[in-house]
């Protein structure tokens, strides 16, 4: 779906936000990058400034958050949820969604425990725990 190569995976967004902006036809993956786009806008002025998104370092010592990664994370959960995988996810994400009244409030609770759990797997160098993250976002789904 996207390349581990940075420089790649950023023109995924940037090319889909042009084409959707030069009214071309979208890719599914393009459509999808592009609806999370709309609902956030605050992203959208950085990707048409294409070479500057390329290059740009992003870390937790500026205070600003990553928009590839927040919209990879995005997808992530999207794909997770129409895969059901880690078995279970959907459900709790509907479940949430019910509870907040909104699919896209739900996606970054999803988000948030993702997160954790990379961040975790990153420091540990361990496999990355799916009952571990499946609790996380029941903590947060209230079930």
């Amino acid at each position: 779906m996207l390349s581990s190569d940075r420089n790649s995976h950023r023109r995924v967004f940037i090319r889909a936000w042009g084409n959707a902006r030069a009214r071309q036809p979208l890719t599914p993956l393009e459509i999808q990058i592009v609806e999370i786009l709309r609902q956030h806008p605050e992203y959208q002025p950085f990707l048409e400034a294409d070479d500057n998104a390329l290059d740009r370092d992003f870390s937790p010592e500026q205070g600003t958050s990553n928009p590839f990664l927040h919209l990879g994370l995005h997808l992530a959960i999207l794909e997770q949820v129409s895969i059901d995988q880690p078995a279970g996810i959907r459900h709790l994400y509907q479940t949430l969604t019910q509870r907040t009244g909104d699919p896209h409030a739900a996606e970054h609770r999803l988000m948030d425990c993702l997160a954790e759990g990379l961040w975790t797997l990153q420091r540990g160098q361990q496999p990355f725990n799916e009952h571990d993250y499946l609790d996380c976002i029941k903590r947060g789904s209230g079930t």
